[in-house]
This record gives structure tokens, sequence and C-alpha cells, in this order.
């Protein structure tokens, strides 16, 4: 990592510093995150992921730092930059419809002061048919589903049309089927060359979903191509005491106890994670 000036990244963190109470949650973090990767931040609890996130967005204040997306300070960029927290961190009772919550995604590029018109309409609906929640546009947010309210979520990011996405655990509390759609859309804005860096915690679904990996406890461990940087040492590295092993799935034949769920092998070619 330098601090030279590299407009072919999509995100550059540079010596990130952020502390609560004087307490380091992140300390001195260098990230370079290349444009059209679709990127998992893992690591475990309290390591600072999220936290990483809302740095680079402004949402917690650093103590120290730089924060570059596409070459220039995330405020003169914040039209390039779509976000999904964490679904807990939303109030899900606000009386509003889906289609209201979608076309919410478009208020960076109206301005508050101009209301949603045909054109907003139009691109909630058509991002509300690529998660399959078109059917419920007009439904209240309260009545849907974990699952249906992470998808409304991905819809009103869509709409705003960004460069750059940060989705804070956006499998979190989904069913299988949500899952396999909300991935296959973010390999979609991959295809796109849009960048997707994602709050993630299966280290088995890893190597299938993405294609980029920062490891991250505190300080940062690893960044890179998911080949190279998610390894059985760094892995170690940034959960310690709290993995007993992470074992390579071996080629040969699986043995006597390939059915066995206590036995298996998990997704990404890494064994069962035993806490």
């Amino acid at each position: 990592m330098s601090d030279e000036l590299r407009t072919d990244l999509a995100v550059q963190v540079t010596d990130l510093t952020v502390a609560y109470r004087d307490r380091p949650v992140l300390w001195d973090i260098d990230l370079d995150v290349p444009r059209g990767k679709l990127m998992a931040i893992l690591g475990p609890n309290g390591a600072g992921k999220t936290t990483l996130i809302k740095a680079i967005l402004g949402l917690v204040p650093a103590a120290a730092g730089r924060v570059l997306v596409h070459g220039d300070s995330y405020k003169k960029q914040r039209h390039l930059v779509g976000y999904v927290p964490q679904r807990g961190s939303v109030d899900w009772d606000f009386p509003t419809t889906v289609l209201d919550v979608v076309q919410m995604g478009r208020y960076g590029n109206l301005g508050w002061l101009r209301r949603p018109g045909r054109r907003e309409r139009d691109l909630a609906l058509a991002a509300l048919t690529k998660v399959g929640m078109e059917e419920y546009a007009g439904r209240q947010i309260s009545e849907l589903s974990g699952g249906q309210q992470q998808r409304v979520f991905l819809a009103r990011a869509l709409v705003q049309d960004a460069q750059v996405y940060f989705m804070d655990e956006p499998f979190q509390g989904v069913d299988a089927r949500t899952e396999r759609a909300i991935i296959e859309l973010l390999k979609d804005l991959r295809a796109q060359n849009r960048t997707v860096i994602v709050v993630h915690h299966d280290l088995q679904t890893v190597s299938e979903y993405f294609d980029w990996v920062t490891l991250l406890n505190v300080r940062r461990i690893a960044s890179g191509p998911v080949a190279e940087a998610f390894t059985d040492e760094n892995l170690r590295l940034a959960y310690g005491g709290r993995m007993g092993f992470l074992q390579r799935q071996a080629p040969a034949d699986p043995g006597p106890h390939a059915d066995d769920p206590d036995q298996g092998h998990g997704i990404g070619g890494f064994g069962r994670i035993q806490p």
C-alpha cells in the first residue's frame, strides 16, 4: 500500500484508525479495492467489519486516515455509492410502502425538494422486478418477511445506479432461495464492472461467492484475490482461538463418513469449522 493516488481503484483506504472512547476499533487500515470486484470483508465479532464500512461512508468519525472513492473523497463521490445497512438497524414499523422505500434510493439524484415522478416510479418497479418483489409494491414494508425486506433494500440500492455498493451482511436471516437470488444480483453488478463490498460471516461460501477478500481483526490481516488471501494461515490470524481448525477438503475418496453431517467438508474446499 502507498499514498499514491490510483484512479484504477474503486476504494482506497490509507492509515484509517477509528476509536470509541479511546479504544481502537480499527487500527491503521490500508485497503485497495480494484474496480469490478465482488469483495467479502471477514472477521470475528468485534473485528470492526461494520465500522470499516461506516468509516468509509463517513457515518462514524475517523481518528486518522484517508478514504478515496474512484480517486476522490467520498463527499465528492457520494453519487457513485450505494449502501445496504444491516436489516436489524432499520425501523421496519415505519408506515411506508415497498414502492416508496425503493424510490427513496433516487433521492440522491433528485434532491430532497423534488418529489419522485413517473421516471422514478418506473425505475423502482424495474428494480423490484429484478429482485422478484414487483407484486409487493403496494404492501406496507412492515408486513414483509425478513428475506422480503432484504430484497426491497437491495432494490433501493439498485435504483441508485451506483458504481460502488457497500452491503452489511445482506445474507443474514434470509432463506436459501433469497440468498441465491441476492448473490446472482451481486454477480450481475460485478459483470457490469460495478464494485460490491460485502460484510460476510459464512466462511464456507467465500470461494463460491467472491473473487476478492479482506480479513480483518481491528487490523487488516490480509486483502487480495480469494485464492491468495483466503488461506488457513490468514484465517487463523484473523480468528485466533475462536477457531479450532479449518481443514482443507481432501481430493481423494471422502470415505465412509461422507454422508455424516458431523463430518462434512463444507463449500469452497474448507472443512467444517469447529468452534
